[in-house]
């Protein structure tokens, strides 16, 4: 029984060795209209990207500023130095 459980494992690993190794055919190749298609369809998802990324950081500066008890009202003028 162990003899045949073995080579069962044995074959089987032998036939996955075998597939991880094997090559795939050539894609074809894409037209010019589906080249055109995947550029537009990429370019619309980075700059989705993009818009999510940008209101990301404005939520995590708001939340910064809340929480640290910045205004969020107009720059403050920096203190000059006092004279000596």
């Amino acid at each position: 029984m162990k003899a045949i459980l073995a080579a069962l494992v044995g074959g089987l690993m032998i036939g996955a060795i075998a597939a991880s190794h094997a090559k795939l055919p050539a894609a074809a190749p894409k037209s010019d209209v589906e080249k055109k298609a995947d550029a537009e369809k990429a370019a619309a998802a980075k700059a989705k990207d993009a818009e999510m990324n940008a209101k990301a950081q404005d939520r995590a500066v708001a939340n910064w500023k809340k929480n640290k008890g910045i205004a969020m009202g107009p720059a403050k003028a920096a203190p000059k130095a006092a004279k000596k």
